[in-house]
């Protein structure tokens, strides 16, 4: 008995019901009736409230619904508790859902259309996923950043710390932050991903969501949002840089040139920003208001993984320079040609041509004395 695939991995077969084969084939279909049950239990009375529970934001302190008297209400203001832990759980699963979609309906036609090969084609859809993610951080963070109004008053980022309640808007991008980092955990088994790209990726998922937990626990998540608005950026720019290179080769032309000095620019300017940032944050602003010993352990981290990142950066780019360099130099030379000189003739005298050989001779040696009776 089989079931045919709606949303993820097409296959011709009709796999074994609760096979590994049919769970991966079938596995946004079946987190979507997951999800469905959700959002159908927010609508009965009775387990309402184990549902929202997942699908709400809670740890509110602040807010009032509209009223008679204040027909606007107040704005609701959030803090971060435990129940995030079953809202990440929640929207994790609705990643899943999206992430599927975004795979059946871009990327494999994509794919389908160039006729990449395994290692590219692991690398598009890698590369094709983080664009979106990165690109949806970077615009709803920074659209959070200036309703907040971090931009224009920088001090904004430590006054009043550690009393600093999130809008509704800022609340949810993090829970979103954090179970985006969730949901790539199980689409490497979903995604069919190659076992020796797994401890890569983890460390990447890893790294990614203990950022996000520590920035949200301690309550810095005022400059953890400018931080990591700065770090999509320069993510974003670099996996188009990426996807350029995967779609049309490695051609040394002037679009890939001018994107190569973009990435380049682009990702220092953000590791330097990102470092005025951090002292001015944790070394300036926040001094004698947090603990010492979490400004210090919070600013070595910041400080370590950008100078981490630039140290890849640069290694890798002295590594692509010197492999263009060793291909350059095995490509075989093109030798010119040389032309075969070709040996004058000399020519004979009209006048003598129509002679026989005798009396073209004879001719000849006539010449020769009367040049030598003129040179007397």
């Amino acid at each position: 008995m089989g079931v045919k695939p709606a949303i993820g991995r097409k296959s011709n077969k009709n796999p074994p019901i609760f096979s590994h084969e049919f769970v991966i084939q079938n596995h946004a279909d079946i987190v979507s009736c997951v999800v469905m049950v959700f959002l159908v239990g927010l609508m009965v009375q009775s387990t309402s409230p184990v549902a929202s529970l997942f699908i709400s934001l809670h740890h509110n302190v602040s807010g009032t619904e509209p009223t008679r008297d204040v027909p606007k209400g107040e704005q609701f203001l959030y803090e971060a508790g435990w129940k995030d832990i079953c809202a990440v759980f929640f929207y994790s699963q609705v990643c899943i859902v999206m992430h599927a979609i975004l795979q059946e309906y871009f990327l494999d036609k994509i794919s389908k259309k160039y006729h990449l090969s395994k290692s590219r084609l692991s690398a598009l859809n890698e590369s094709g996923q983080l664009v979106v993610f990165h690109l949806v951080t970077l615009l709803w963070g920074g659209d959070a950043i200036l309703r907040e109004g971090f931009i224009f008053n920088i001090s904004y980022l430590w006054d009043g710390y550690p009393d600093h309640p999130m809008s509704f808007l800022l609340k949810l991008w993090w829970v979103v932050q954090a179970a985006y980092w969730v949901h790539t955990i199980p689409e490497l088994y979903f995604q069919k991903v190659k076992k020796d790209e797994w401890a890569g990726r983890i460390r990447h998922a890893a790294a990614a969501f203990a950022f996000v937990a520590a920035a949200y626990g301690f309550k810095f998540q005022r400059v953890g949002v400018c931080l990591m608005v700065l770090h999509s950026l320069a993510e974003f720019v670099a996996h188009s840089y990426r996807l350029n290179t995967i779609l049309r080769g490695e051609r040394e032309d002037y679009l890939d040139k001018f994107l190569s000095v973009v990435n380049g620019a682009v990702f220092v300017t953000v590791r330097l920003c990102s470092l005025v940032l951090g002292v001015l944050t944790f070394y300036y602003g926040l001094a004698g208001v947090a603990p010492l010993l979490v400004r210090v352990a919070a600013l070595s981290v910041l400080v370590t993984f950008q100078v981490f990142l630039m140290f890849n950066f640069i290694t890798e780019a002295i590594k692509q320079r010197q492999e263009a360099r060793q291909l350059a130099l095995s490509k075989p030379k093109k030798e010119k040609k040389e032309k075969p000189k070709k040996e004058k003739v000399k020519k004979i005298p009209a006048d003598d041509s129509d002679l026989p050989e005798v009396d073209q001779n004879t001719n000849k040696t006539l010449r020769q004395r009367q040049a030598a009776v003129k040179a007397k």
